[in-house]
């Protein structure tokens, strides 16, 4: 059925597109009727994981840049997803690059995006976000109905779709005052959000990636634990952070970047962002400029995980992303160590039942 859609939807810019695709489901999400359509026919068995402190009804979640702005979170979970993770968000609104900025490699079952996190900003989303946040705790959790004060880690129904907010600076922001934005975050999110990523890896705003480097990655970690800490204190919930990392750091760098963010007291690992990199690829728009995911990006994205899980050592949990595009490359990541998984472009390419698929073979 969806490869007689995805041909009219090819027929529009994949940015229009996908515009269109998450118009669709946020207004699908937000309808008892098709809500409860959507779930019947993407039903899927519960496969609960615990990472975090958090308990997900599976491990497959959508990963940072489908629902930028928090638009379709209700429909994302009539597909079955464990979790979604929205954003990148920034403090203030931004515009991104100029288009055009997204571009399929159909031959390569690929896409490569500048955005550079086009963001309607922090004030925006957090009013996205609290119909679905005050519908969950008005719910009983394990016979305790939970005010905002008391919904801690743990009393999460297995139902519900857990919430990520992935975080990244304004294109404005220098990188010495990067802090003040992931700080403002996390304090403005602290109530909606289940966990929060940390955004230095995509290569579409630029200086963002040096943000990796040793001693930045320390101070900048060092404000967010801070702020999360009082954050915690304040709403009387644990906040964990997560910091994601490029496929295309050196593996002297990527265990740099590791050691800190254990030391920083991070809660975990995303890997990995889109790349840099254009190895292999067959399609005319290889040379476009931005960052690169989908099927091309499995290899470097399952190397980056494997040296990832050696060097954590089970310190912390790791969430793999990045050229996942059928179940079987999902189940491979989960057996390779990753506790959670994520999808993207393969939805672009394999349609919504993906994410069934994937939750059925695992």
């Amino acid at each position: 059925m969806y490869s007689r859609l995805r041909s009219s939807l090819f027929s529009f810019g994949p940015e229009r597109a996908h515009a269109l695709t998450l118009l669709a489901l946020g207004l699908a999400g937000k309808l008892k009727l098709t809500h409860w359509a959507l779930s019947k026919i993407f039903k899927a068995p519960d496969k609960p994981v615990e990472a975090f402190g958090l308990k997900f009804r599976n491990p497959l979640g959508i990963a940072a840049g489908y629902d930028k702005n928090g638009m379709a979170i209700r429909g994302l979970e009539a597909l079955g997803f464990g979790h979604a993770e929205i954003g990148t968000v920034t403090p203030r609104p931004q515009l991104g690059n100029p288009p055009p900025r997204v571009f399929r490699l159909l031959e390569d079952q690929a896409v490569i995006n500048r955005l550079g996190f086009p963001s309607r900003g922090s004030e925006f989303v957090q009013k996205q976000l609290n119909p679905y946040f005050q519908a969950r705790i008005s719910k009983k959790y394990f016979g305790v109905v939970p005010s905002e004060k008391n919904l801690t880690v743990g009393m999460i129904d297995k139902g519900n779709l857990l919430l990520g907010v992935n975080i990244g600076k304004n294109k404005e922001t220098p990188n010495e005052k990067a802090a003040l934005d992931y700080v403002s975050l996390v304090d403005n999110f602290a109530p909606y959000a289940d966990y929060f990523a940390v955004n230095i890896s995509s290569p579409n705003t630029a200086g963002l990636r040096d943000l990796q480097e040793k001693h930045a990655l320390a101070n900048l970690l060092k404000h967010i634990h801070d702020q999360r800490t009082l954050s915690e204190k304040q709403h009387e919930k644990r906040l964990p952070v997560l910091v994601k990392l490029s496929p295309d750091l050196s593996e002297a760098e990527l265990n740099e970047a590791l050691e800190v963010i254990l030391n920083a007291h991070m809660d975990g690992i995303i890997v990995t962002n889109t790349t840099l990199a254009r190895e292999g690829l067959t399609s005319h728009h290889q040379r476009e400029a931005g960052g690169l995911s989908g099927k091309p990006l499995a290899v470097k994205s399952e190397a980056v995980l494997r040296q990832t899980v050696q060097q954590v050592n089970g310190a912390v949990p790791i969430v793999s992303v990045g050229g996942i595009m059928t179940p079987d490359d999902a189940k491979r990541r989960l057996e390779m160590g990753a506790a959670l998984i994520q999808l993207y472009t393969g939805l672009v390419y394999r349609g919504p039942g993906l994410a069934t698929e994937i939750i059925r073979h695992l």
